[in-house]
Order: structure tokens, then sequence, then C-alpha cells
């Protein structure tokens, strides 16, 4: 399946399942007139492959080693693609990183196989307003002295994280314009 196709089923998926109309309180603190629930994609079978397939094709010429993002919504994307990555002949290591870390056990921040300096991460989320949790989780990875060559997400919210994440090859899938164009009878 060729690209195009690949992302408008995506986007078909998108508006289906993770957008719902009514005020809702996002990560950020802002309050808006819809929500867009990524995890209703990227946990759904079909919505979860064609996320993996299109994120792994967007990471040609990065030589990305590794993928990963805040948990949660970076959680089954990083896995999607590092089980697809698996079939590519350059496999890449899954990870994840936590809001805090625990009090006991190995007590990390970054959890799955270890980032090392030297490492060329792509960061992924599920949908991305400012940019803040992304920028976090990018400043943990870069604490072990491993590059963020690429930042992509499955919706951008357009609320400032493309000069947030301007440094780090931001990539948004899709535009929030892009999954409300022609679910609201009027400007949102």
């Amino acid at each position: 399946m060729d690209e195009a196709k690949l992302k408008e089923e995506l986007l078909a998926l998108l508006k289906q399942k993770a957008l719902m109309k009514g005020s809702r309180t996002l990560a950020s603190g802002k309050t808006s007139n819809f929500y867009i629930d990524g995890k209703q994609v990227t946990l759904d079978p079909q919505g979860l492959f064609l996320t993996g397939k299109v994120i792994l094709n967007m990471l040609h010429g990065t030589g990305a080693s590794a993928v990963g993002g805040p948990t949660l919504g970076a959680d089954p994307i990083a896995a999607a693609v590092s089980l697809l990555s698996s079939q590519s002949g350059h496999p890449l290591k899954a990870f994840i990183v936590r809001k805090e870390s625990k009090d006991h056990g190995m007590q990390r921040m970054i959890e799955g196989p270890a980032i090392e300096e030297g490492d060329r991460v792509v960061m992924v989320e599920d949908v991305i307003t400012t940019g803040g949790s992304v920028l976090k989780a990018i400043h943990e990875v870069e604490k072990l002295k491993a590059k963020v060559v690429k930042v992509v997400c499955l919706v951008d919210r357009a609320e400032g994280a493309d000069q947030v994440l301007a440094g780090y090859n931001y990539s948004p899938i899709f535009s929030v314009q892009d999954v409300l164009a022609g679910e609201f009878p009027s400007k949102v």
C-alpha cells in the first residue's frame, strides 16, 4: 500500500474513532471544544498498524537506532514502529520515558533497551499541543548523550509545538486542521 493510501486510511480512522466533540481540558491546561483521543487509534489494531507503517516510512535517511517518547501516548507507537522495523533490515529499539522515576527497582526515567551515547533517536507521540511533554522527554534522552534526529506525532494541535520542537526535525503526520476538516459546521 502506498504512503498516500496509508495516510488516507489513518486520517479516516482518526475522524471516526479519535475526534470527540465537546469541551475538554487538555494536558497543557487549555480548554478546547473538541478532543483528539489518539489512543483510540493507536490501540486499535488497524490504527496501530497504519501509524507504525507511516512513521517507519518517515524515518528513511535519519539513521535512527531507537524510537520512543513520553508515556502513555508514545508507548504503543514506539512498540509498533520497533516491531515493523524488525522486518525492514534496520531494527529500532523501543523505549518509554516516564513522567518521573520510580522510587524502587531500577529507578530509571527511561525504560526499555538502554539508550546510549551516540544513539540516534526518534521521539514519537500521539497528540501534541504545545510540545512541553515531548520536550521534557527529549531532555531525558539528551542527558544520556543520545541525539534526537526526528520528532513525529500523529496529530499536531497547532498551539506552538512547531516552535518549541523546531530544532528537532519536527514532522507531524496530520495537523488539527486535517482532522477537523468537514467535521464542524463553523470554524473551530
